[in-house]
C-alpha cells in the first residue's frame, strides 16, 4: 500500500478497494454538499458503484495513464484528489478533486496538493497541472488561487449542469512557475 505521511494527521494513500465502504459512506454524508458541482454523486448509490469507480482509478493507474489518492486525515478518508487526462508525451495533467462535508475549511486539500504537485514536478517530470473549477464554485478555485496557479481562461459551457450549462475557469502552473516559489 503506497502511504505517503504529510504530518501527524494528514497523510495520502493510492485508492483501492478496501476503501469502497469507506469511500461511499463519505461520498452519501456529503452528498448535498457534493451534488452542486459534481453530477456523478447522484449516479452513486452504493459501494458497489464506488468499487466501480475505483476499479476504472486502477485501470489507469495500471496503464499508467492517472492517479488518484485518497486524502487521509486522522486515519480517515477526507477526500480524493485525481490525476487525470495524464499526456507523457506532453508532460501534462489535469487534476479533480473533493473534500467530505466534515473536511471542508480544514486546509487539508491545499497541503495535499501541494505534496502532489511537489511529486508530480519533482518525481515524475511534469511540465504542466489544469485544474478547472466551474466559474461560481469559489471554493474549489480557491485551492489553485492559493498555490499560485495562474488563472488562464474560462471555457464557456464546459459543462452541463442538471440542465443548465456552467462556464469552467482553467488554472495552469508550469514546471519552473513551482519551482521558482518554492
Amino acid at each position: 500500500m503506497f502511504l505517503h505521511k504529510i504530518d501527524e494527521d494528514l497523510a495520502l494513500k493510492r485508492i483501492e478497494y478496501t476503501d469502497a465502504e469507506e469511500l461511499f459512506e463519505l461520498s452519501d454524508r456529503s452528498r448535498e454538499h457534493l451534488g452542486t458541482w459534481l453530477p456523478w454523486i447522484h449516479f452513486t448509490e452504493s459501494p458497489d458503484d464506488t468499487k466501480t469507480f475505483i476499479k476504472g482509478c486502477l485501470q489507469r493507474y495500471a496503464e499508467n495513464d492517472g492517479e488518484t489518492v485518497c486524502i487521509m486525515y486522522k486515519g480517515g478518508i477526507a477526500g480524493v484528489i485525481d490525476f487525470h487526462e495524464l499526456s507523457w508525451s506532453h508532460k501534462r495533467t489535469s487534476i479533480g478533486y473533493w473534500m467530505g462535508v466534515n473536511y471542508k475549511g480544514l486546509g487539508l486539500l491545499t497541503r495535499s496538493c501541494e505534496v502532489l504537485f511537489d511529486y508530480a514536478f519533482n518525481q515524475l517530470g511534469l511540465n504542466r497541472i489544469e485544474i478547472r473549477a466551474a466559474e461560481e464554485n469559489l471554493k474549489s478555485r480557491a485551492v489553485p488561487e492559493r498555490l499560485g496557479f495562474v488563472q488562464e481562461g474560462i471555457i464557456r459551457d464546459a459543462a452541463d449542469m442538471y440542465g443548465n450549462y456552467v462556464n469552467h475557469v482553467l488554472y495552469g502552473m508550469l514546471a519552473r512557475e513551482w519551482k521558482a516559489k518554492a
